[in-house]
């Protein structure tokens, strides 16, 4: 007994150490992020792909363990979508869905629209979409928290098109009011039961631009994060929308980003790092959006002047398309007044907006091309920098973090004379990212013959190799799509142009015996009575036309066919009957020699002597006894 009571003792020693020593769970957040802007038969929405892409960067800025951002989804893809992140969600603590685009409520029931639906009818509506209970279904299997973010409030085109299968049945403006059925679960709108939600006049939505500012703020409880939202919300609208949120939690703090710990460090930590490690998320994205979010949160210091200096990149990128596209209008109209022989006045004005169109976008060429340099050469000299710190500090146990600059003036903006203002990196650059800026000319032709391929124009191995085949593949795009790319070279210009288009662009060509059918080839099956012709196409069958017989009583014998006519030519051709030979009647034999035929004589017969048919051969002859 007392050897049982030690043991037990060690027993309990040891979990209690082994307790101590295991570190706290942590609490495991994931999201999805869907944003459809690109419908393909609605009008485009300009802003939930720029909205989706700065929610996303702000929850993964946030710290969350998987943030996964999907645009312009179809139905396939979003329910493909749906399923996998209610796998996530299962061993989940928080799990969390922002969707915008375009909504919808019938009979009560809200419902998301993928891209591709045509929504001909209000009963398609159950077939093409995708109701809110079924997002709901996808997060519930999450431990703690559920929260369901819907920007869909809008002026839906498809209520105003679609047939109405029942009179009775309603379809009203923006979404119905929802209550959850599942404890610990908030639904949130863009705008209040029945009421629509504004786009506004910037590159985010008020609705989602407010988001972005609170809800990842560490330790803000949600309930009052959503609060300073429709505050603000309000406010840039003047009072025409109020967003609105559905359900209930607990009496204690729930917060997306838990609140620093209230244990101080033995070691004070760089506040630099956090900065840089939310740079670099957003360097990552490299769109307005997310350096905007992020510009939102660090407005000052050394990594808002970098990312004001990727934001410049990138809007004379959009300079450039914008200059590039009026230059090309402005073509069409010179040669649509010189086809129509319009008058003087008007083809002068033509050319001068032309000449002015083609000398903006030169300058917008310029301005790209300096932007472009000036950003790679900050990246290079951060990577330099860094590579050098990682050698000083090898030989201690200093981190690199500690490294980074902490004054604002290591990047200062300059004024070009000759390109817009951007910035400049000082004499310490930190962190790059290498793939965006100093990308090789492999994987960028690698890229592009995936695009390439994705658009139906490239059907040869992704190798990275711009060969001729990749040439070829870029000459089709330019045919079908419209375009003027260089083929002879893999440039960004061309793979931001191919990624712009959502779907096939060039024909799918299929074998003879098959026929276009989507993405893939199917078999041509003609029916019975058919046949598939050489113009791919089935054809029916003709019936056997009637053939005309020779009446053989009209023409001469086998026999007097078969003699060739110089042969015979100096003899003439005498008709010959049983009684020519003198003796009436024979035996019913015939026999021939070159010249003629005769009937074998009553009581002769035929033997054979060799040889035999007409020139001369000896053959039958006939013998008389």
């Amino acid at each position: 007994m007392r050897l049982h009571r030690h043991l037990r003792v060690y027993l309990l020693l040891a979990a209690s150490l082994f307790l101590a020593c295991h570190p706290a769970w942590a609490t495991k957040r994931v999201a999805l992020v869907v944003g459809n802007s690109s419908y393909q038969n609605a009008p485009l929405l300009p802003n939930p792909a720029n909205d989706a892409g700065a929610i996303a960067a702000t929850l993964k800025g946030a710290g969350f363990d998987a943030v996964d951002l999907k645009l312009n989804l179809a139905a396939s893809d979003m329910r493909r979508t749906l399923r996998d992140f209610a796998d996530q969600a299962r061993d989940a603590d928080i799990a969390l869905v922002y969707y915008a685009g375009h909504g919808i409520e019938i009979d009560g029931t809200n419902y998301l629209i993928p891209t591709d639906a045509r929504l001909e009818r209000d009963t398609d509506i159950y077939d093409e979409a995708f109701s809110l209970d079924r997002v709901l279904l996808a997060i519930e299997p999450a431990r703690q928290l559920r929260v369901v973010i819907v920007d869909a409030c809008r002026n839906n085109p498809f209520a105003d098109t679609m047939k109405r299968t029942v009179a009775s049945r309603s379809i009203s403006r923006g979404l119905a009011r929802v209550e959850p059925t599942v404890s610990n679960t908030l639904i949130a709108f863009a705008a209040k039961a029945g009421l629509t939600a504004l786009d506004g006049n910037n590159m985010n939505s008020p609705y989602a631009a407010a988001l972005v500012k609170y809800i990842a703020k560490p330790g803000l409880d949600l309930r009052r994060a959503f609060g300073f939202v429709r505050d603000d919300v309000l406010q840039a609208t003047g009072n025409r929308q109020e967003p609105y949120v559905y359900g209930s939690l607990g009496g204690e703090d729930v917060a997306l980003v838990p609140a620093p710990k209230a244990e101080e460090p033995t070691q004070a930590a760089n506040p630099q790092s956090e900065i840089r490690r939310d740079y670099e998320l957003a360097l990552q994205l490299h769109n307005k959006a997310a350096l905007n979010a992020f510009l939102t949160q660090h407005p000052d210091g050394y990594y808002a002047n970098l990312a004001k200096l990727q934001l410049s990149q990138l809007e004379a990128e959009d300079a450039r398309v914008a200059a590039t596209e009026k230059a090309r209008q402005a073509e069409e109209q010179q040669a649509r007044l010189m086809s129509q022989d319009a008058q003087r006045a008007d083809r002068e004005k033509a050319a001068a907006e032309l000449k002015a169109a083609e000398e903006a976008r030169i300058a917008a060429e310029k301005a790209k091309q300096a932007a472009q340099e000036q950003a790679a050469e900050a990246e290079r000299k951060r990577v330099a920098s860094e590579t050098a710190i990682v050698a000083a500090l090898s030989g201690n146990k200093a981190s690199v973090e500690s490294t980074v600059p902490n004054n604002a003036g290591a990047v200062a903006p300059v004024q070009d004379d000759k390109g817009p203002k951007l910035a400049t990196l000082g004499a310490e650059p930190s962190q790059t990212d290498i793939a965006k800026t100093d990308i090789s000319k492999a994987d960028l032709a690698k890229s592009l013959q995936s695009e390439l391929s994705r658009v139906g124009c490239f059907t040869g191995a992704i190798d990275g190799e711009w060969n001729a085949a990749s040439q070829r593949s870029m000459t089709l795009f330019n045919r079908h799509a419209g375009t003027k790319l260089d083929v002879k070279l893999a440039s960004l210009d061309a793979l931001d142009a191919i990624k712009l288009r959502p779907s096939r662009v060039c024909p799918l060509i299929c074998e003879h015996g098959y026929r276009p059918d989507g993405d893939k080839c199917s078999r041509i099956t003609c029916a019975e009575g058919s046949f598939l012709n050489d113009d791919n196409e089935c054809e029916k069958r003709r019936g056997k036309k009637p053939v005309a017989r020779r009446n053989t009583d009209d023409h001469p014998a086998r026999s007097e066919r078969s003699i060739r006519p110089d042969e015979t030519a100096d003899v003439p051709r005498r008709k010959v009957t049983s009684r020519s030979q003198g003796g009436g009647g024979g035996s019913g034999q015939i026999y021939c020699d070159a010249y003629l035929c005769r009937p074998v004589a009553r009581g002769c017969h035929l033997e054979y002597r060799g040889g035999g048919g007409p020139g001369g051969n000896t053959g039958n002859v006939q013998v008389c006894n």
